[in-house]
């Protein structure tokens, strides 16, 4: 990320989450972001985890646009994670957006770009330099008015435990 986030819009009433909110933050990925909804023992899996991580000494940071007739209209949530020092990170800490997703009634309103804004700022106030995200073309150019740019090197894999089995939630 080469630019410094803008502060989060004083229009949009954007707030710090909290582990009360992983319902909602859990609902919302699983709704807007995955490509298949998560089944209920999934949804309360990640609801605990991410109640857990988003509390004090977690991982966790989120930022979230409360709906008016409850619940959440929009959310950014990222994990922070440790890695090496060096010039360009000199703290050791990088940032993943690994979450933002807004109600489909409550689109086009600047809540996503308020939600990231705020969930940058908070990275940046903690020492993070190096950002990440994976971005859908259609979010890619809100991304891009942050300063994140694509970088043909990163690569992925998904490894299972078992080449034709995913790991149920109790295990």
């Amino acid at each position: 990320m080469t630019h410094r986030p803008e502060p989060s819009s004083p229009t949009v009433p954007v707030r710090p989450a909290g582990p009360a909110d992983a319902g909602e933050i859990t609902r919302l990925r699983s709704t807007y972001v995955l490509s298949e909804p998560l089944g209920e023992d999934w949804l309360a899996v990640c609801r605990e985890q991410l109640a857990e991580r988003l509390g004090p000494g977690g991982d966790a940071r989120a930022h979230v646009v409360d709906a008016p007739a409850g619940g959440l209209a929009a959310c950014a949530m990222g994990l922070i994670h440790r890695l090496l020092p060096g010039p360009r990170y000199p703290e050791g800490l990088a940032g993943r957006v690994h979450v933002v997703a807004t109600e489909a009634a409550y689109r086009r309103r600047g809540y996503a770009r308020a939600a990231v804004a705020a969930l940058l700022e908070r990275f940046q106030q903690e020492g993070v330099t190096l950002f990440e995200l994976h971005a859908s073309d259609e979010a890619a150019p809100l991304y891009a008015e942050f300063g994140f740019a694509s970088d043909p090197a990163m690569m992925r894999m998904t490894r299972l435990v078992a080449p034709d089995a995913s790991p149920r939630p109790d295990r």
